[in-house]
């Protein structure tokens, strides 16, 4: 899947998250898109390192404070992103596993229908 669907997906996720969850805010459908892009250039360069530094404490809670780096992540991206707002930790752990699951669902549903076409 390319870099404009994964964007698509993600900017998706967020506006999934902004309508379900009081704590979170876009100023317009362009800030989502750009959101998007933050939070994944975000998850490919700093997600990985606080995984690696949080491994003692993932493997302690079996794998349950990726969650908690997981809505670090979307603070991280709040705190870069001026069109976006996240207000505390619950928004950003709500928005994080919404974000997942969503992205999770479309990915799979759009996953299935490549396999298929390429048969």
């Amino acid at each position: 899947m390319g870099f404009l669907a994964r964007t698509l997906i993600t900017a998706f996720a967020f506006w999934c998250a902004d309508m379900l969850i009081e704590g979170i805010n876009f100023t317009g459908p362009l800030n989502l898109v750009l959101a998007a892009i933050v939070f994944g250039i975000v998850n490919a360069l700093i997600r990985p390192v606080l995984l690696l530094l949080s491994l003692p404490l993932n493997i302690i809670t079996l794998g349950l404070f990726t969650l908690v780096v997981n809505a670090a992540m979307v603070g991280l991206t709040a705190l870069v992103m001026p069109g976006m707002r996240v207000e505390g930790f619950w928004a950003a752990f709500f928005a994080a596993i919404i974000v997942a699951v969503v992205s999770w669902f479309v990915n799979r549903l759009l996953g299935d229908r490549e396999a298929v076409a390429n048969r």
